[in-house]
């Protein structure tokens, strides 16, 4: 069998350029710039290196970009101010909130303050709690997941009754991207450190999805 490697450079292109025009046409008949504002906290690297590349896609495409950072210190009030305060924000369609927060910080009651219809992550509980309903379509779907999704679909995969294997389990890629092949009509195995036979699972499937950091896992 023969890899197809897929160009997710040229997608993301192709992409953006569609969305560029998308942007432009909606200030153009309805006077609106879409807004997204990020919220950082801390100084974790990887962190500031992903806010900093949503910006620059912003910029490329016309979208109004309202960075927001906290030290790493920063209380549980005053992140949650600050999400309040972007939720009555009317220039402000969108909100990140990057994750991971500091230890001390109560992730999931910031993340469930975000305003459902600014929750372009797709992590405020109704969004993941109606994607995991049959039937049932979220306003926003986690990003990452979603993007391997649509590559799989560039590189022509058949999903309807294909064995899937998703490797991670965690809230942000792992867990979604199962919940979006089962709504597609695979049928998903979802895979961890805990795993039997991890080579054996994975050797199964048709569909593979690696979503954890550690290299070399599956050996």
């Amino acid at each position: 069998m023969t890899a197809t490697i897929i160009d997710g450079k040229a997608v993301a292109a192709r992409i953006r350029e569609e969305l560029t025009a998308q942007v432009a046409a909606m200030k153009a008949e309805h006077g609106i710039v879409p807004g997204l504002a990020t919220v950082l906290v801390g100084e974790n690297p990887a962190s500031h290196s992903y806010v900093s590349m949503k910006r620059k896609a912003c910029a490329q495409t016309g979208i109004d970009s309202f960075p927001n950072e906290l030290p790493a210190d920063a209380t549980q009030d005053e992140v949650e101010a600050l999400v309040r305060r972007l939720n009555d924000d009317p220039k402000v369609h969108g909100i990140l909130v990057q994750l991971p927060l500091p230890g001390h910080l109560n992730e999931e009651r910031i993340l469930s303050l975000v305003s459902l219809h600014k929750d372009v992550d797709g992590f405020h509980p109704v969004n993941i709690g109606r994607l995991a309903m049959k039937g049932r379509e979220p306003l926003f779907i986690p990003c990452t997941p979603h993007g391997a999704i649509v590559l799989l679909e560039e590189a022509g995969a058949k999903f309807d009754g294909a064995n899937a294997v998703v490797l991670g389990r965690s809230n942000i890629v792992g867990l979604p991207a199962a919940l979006l092949l089962i709504h597609r009509n695979a049928t998903v195995t979802v895979c961890h450190s805990r795993t039997k036979d991890l080579p054996g699972v994975c050797r199964q499937a048709d569909i593979l999805i690696a979503a954890v950091g550690r290299a070399e896992m599956v050996k």
